[in-house]
């Protein structure tokens, strides 16, 4: 009976030690944990109703020292931006193949910059990956739509005649 006795004290001094750091915690919402220091940090999975801070996207740096000007830091973006802006004003020039061309050939460039070099300032919105396959594709199907635009397609591509023609027909 003393072994029983001799637990029980011992869950009595635990129970009432927990009693007396509950005391000195404060809880600020239903949901709240101590953190390593010991203060209480919510742990609700809800996001918070203003953002604090975001992080970066990988490789979203400068791309030219701190020292350049603006334009200097952002070239990647510009250098986009720019033939895509090249290739909307030929489009508007009534030159719609060599217009769309030059866009897909925009984003390309963009996927491939975005591989090649480490920081390409805002030209990193999202993770590596993510942005190389975006630009790629979408990249990649305005060069493919582009060439096989009517009138006399510089590609043809015979299944897609078939299908047409099958889901027109039917």
């Amino acid at each position: 009976m003393s072994a029983d006795g001799s637990a029980h004290s011992a869950e009595s001094a635990e129970s009432t030690e927990n009693a007396e750091n509950a005391e000195e915690m404060e809880v600020r919402d239903p949901v709240s944990a101590p953190d390593a220091e010991g203060r209480p940090r919510r742990t609700t999975r809800r996001f918070p109703l203003f953002t604090k801070d975001t992080a970066r996207p990988e490789g979203g740096g400068r791309a030219a020292s701190g020292e350049a000007p603006a334009p200097a830091r952002q070239w990647p973006m510009l250098a986009v931006l720019g033939t895509v802006g090249l290739g909307l004003l030929v489009t508007a020039f009534d030159l719609f193949r060599l217009g769309t061309l030059l866009v897909g050939a925009a984003l390309l460039a963009g996927a491939v910059l975005r591989w090649v070099l480490p920081g390409v300032g805002m030209l990193a919105v999202r993770s590596r990956f993510t942005d190389i396959v975006t630009y790629g594709v979408l990249g990649l199907s305005i060069v493919m739509l582009a060439l096989m635009a009517q009138p006399n397609p510089l590609l043809e591509i015979p299944f897609l005649k078939d299908t047409l023609h099958f889901t027109v027909s039917n």
